[in-house]
Order: C-alpha cells, then sequence, then structure tokens
C-alpha cells in the first residue's frame, strides 16, 4: 500500500472530479457486484463457512495495485486504473468490513471495528503516507520508483507464501470446487466489468480499464484480513486468487494486445 501511494500524486485523486460517472460505475461494480459474485459463488459450490468468508471477504477488497501495471500492458487507460484503485482502496475502509458483515456475519463472527482499524493501518495510512512523501520529495525519489511495484510483487509474494506454508495439508486437500469457485471468480469479474461497460456505451480502452479493476482485487489484503480474522483456512482463497488473477490478467493483456496488432 505505501508503495502504491509512492506512484500517486494528488493529482491523481483530483481526476475523479473530472471523470465521476465512471469513476462511480468502476467503483460501483468493485463493491456491489464483486461481493455478491462471491457470495454467489459459496452458495452455488457450497463451501464451507469459512472458504465461504475468505472468498467473499476477497470479493470486499478494493482493486489490486497489480491491476495498473495489467492495465499498463493491455494498453488501457492507466490513468483511469490508478484513480480506481486509489478511489476504491480509500473507501475500502469503510466498505469492506461492512460488505464482509453483510455477507457473512450470520454464519462467521464478523469483528467490524476491529477490521476498520486494521484496514486504516494497513490501507489508508500508508497510501497517504506515500503520497505525501511523493508530492513533497517525489523528485529526489526518481531512481527508486521503477523498484516500488518489484517491492509490492515480492511483499504479497511473501505473504502468499507464508500462507501457503501454514496451509500446505490444507492446500493438498482442495478440493476443486474450490479452486474452480475462485476462478470463476475473476472470471466472471472480468467479463461483467467489461460488457457491462460496452453496454452502457463506453470506448474498448475503457471497458478493457474498468474489467481489469473490476475482477483484480487486493487478494493480498484479501489474504491478510483473512488470517487476522477469521483463520489460516479462510485465507486459502485469496492466496489461490492472488496467483490466478496475475495469469489472467497477463493472458487477457496479451491477447487484446494481438487483437489491437490484428486489427
Amino acid at each position: 500500500m505505501f508503495t502504491m501511494g509512492m506512484t500517486l500524486h494528488v493529482s491523481d485523486f483530483l481526476r475523479v472530479l473530472k471523470m465521476p460517472i465512471v469513476i462511480a460505475i468502476g467503483v460501483g461494480m468493485q463493491f456491489l457486484l464483486m461481493p455478491l459474485l462471491g457470495w454467489g459463488l459459496a452458495w452455488i459450490f457450497q463451501l464451507p463457512a469459512l472458504l465461504a468468508a475468505g472468498l467473499i471477504l476477497v470479493g470486499s477488497c478494493p482493486g489490486g495495485t497489480a491491476s495498473n501495471v495489467i492495465c499498463f500492458l493491455s494498453q488501457g487507460n492507466v490513468a483511469l486504473s490508478v484513480t480506481l484503485t486509489a478511489v476504491s482502496t480509500l473507501l475500502a475502509f469503510l466498505a469492506t468490513p461492512f460488505l464482509t458483515w453483510f455477507y457473512v456475519g450470520q454464519s462467521v463472527d464478523v469483528p467490524v471495528l476491529n477490521m476498520l482499524l486494521s484496514i486504516l493501518k494497513i490501507v489508508l495510512f500508508p497510501v497517504l503516507a506515500g503520497v505525501v512523501i511523493n508530492t513533497y520529495f517525489g523528485h529526489h525519489l526518481e531512481r527508486v520508483k521503477p523498484v516500488l511495484p518489484i517491492l509490492s510483487v515480492l511483499t504479497i509474494v511473501f505473504v502468499i507464501a507464508i500462507v501457503t506454508a501454514l496451509n500446505a495439508n490444507n492446500l493438498m486437500q482442495l478440493t476443486s470446487v474450490v479452486v474452480i469457485a475462485v476462478l470463476l471468480h475473476n472470471l466472471l469479474g472480468l467479463a461483467a466489468g467489461y460488457f457491462i461497460a460496452r453496454f452502457i456505451g463506453y470506448d474498448l480502452t475503457t471497458a478493457r480499464t474498468l474489467a481489469i479493476e473490476v475482477g483484480m482485487q487486493n487478494s493480498g489484503l484479501g489474504t491478510a484480513l483473512a488470517v487476522k480474522y477469521f483463520g489460516a483456512a479462510a485465507a486459502l482463497p485469496g492466496a489461490l486468487f492472488s496467483i490466478w488473477h496475475n495469469v489472467s490478467g497477463a493472458i487477457l493483456a496479451q491477447y487484446w494486445i494481438r487483437k489491437k496488432q490484428n486489427l
């Protein structure tokens, strides 16, 4: 979160004022569609309570920083991607715990207040700190900035590695149903973001950007919160999502680039 903040400037947030409708649509799909899809898939596949909570929690998280990289690779609207990620991240400290409580609260105890405080510490404060440093000292850190995405990815990989190690036995016992549910969660998000944007009338570049932002969650945050509040088993959907959404995003970016080249 801090490294993402280091790539943002106050002007990135000011873009919201210039394109409020598309921002509202993107954030709306992010926080309304993805948790609903997570809940629906958990119900369809009859996932155990903790696994269902983990899947829903991933769906309730904001857009992931990897989405900005995938958007760049697919030649989407990077400024829009960064803005959507920033806005959804700032809203996450309210939206994520309450959406999790709304969908999971009756079957798993959700400590909303503690979750709020955790997201403030994990998301809001680091992002704002990064923005402040970038705003006032960014010109002194140009040599460091190219390393920040790598540092962010390595940190996420480290978190996923810990979760995987803690759940080595559970991962071996995961059924194909859980894997399919996680894959469908991501793919349905990508498809919905794209086709809803096209149905409304947005151009291909905007539709691709919305698809990536909706389908690619901050699963690292979801994994961390799942471990903290529901247990290691609940973090498995987030760990799987973290791996898969980078793969699907890269494949989709490559497909769009080839399609554009063939036009």
